[in-house]
């Protein structure tokens, strides 16, 4: 079974009580683990608050070529957000990758999008933000996003794609 598979069948069957609760998907054959933490989950979808892939065993010969690689593969990859991603990024000292939506959606003033976060070649960190032109000092702040199960394990297998 596949990680797109093997999380397709745990959202399937999650039904988390009031408030924020977290969700972990180990897929031994992927070596990865999903964390989903999620305000709402119903049969369809979620409303994610963050979600977090952690490999499970380090890759060997990782370096910033591979970390380079692994942001550009997972920009052009991932589907099933609003927006598309691209590179801000890659900072080999700190050993991370930011990726951001290429075009954020705009409501009034507040422009809104997602942040992928690289940490190495090991863990991603998958979150959407709301960012005001309004006033002299703009904030950012993180919000909850609504995916579909389908979309929700498309993203984590486009993330977590080697190649």
């Amino acid at each position: 079974m596949t990680l797109n598979e093997t999380l397709l069948g745990k959202l399937a069957e999650w039904r988390p009580g009031r408030g924020r609760q977290t969700l972990n998907v180990h897929d031994q054959g992927a070596g990865w683990t999903v964390s989903l933490t999620a305000d709402r989950a119903d049969e369809l979808g979620c409303l994610v608050w963050e979600m977090t892939l952690r490999r499970s065993a380090p890759l060997a010969g990782a370096d910033a070529q591979a970390l380079r690689a692994w942001a550009d593969r997972a920009a052009g990859r991932a589907r099933g957000l609003l927006e598309t991603l691209k590179v801000v990024e890659v900072d080999a000292e700190r050993d991370e990758a930011i990726l951001r939506s290429d075009t954020p959606s705009a409501k009034g003033e507040d422009r809104f999008y997602y942040e992928v976060h690289l940490k190495g070649t090991g863990v991603v960190v998958v979150r959407r933000y709301r960012g005001s032109l309004a006033g002299s000092n703009p904030k950012r702040e993180q919000v909850a996003y609504a995916l579909t199960h389908e979309a929700l394990a498309r993203l984590a297998a486009d993330l977590t794609a080697e190649k």
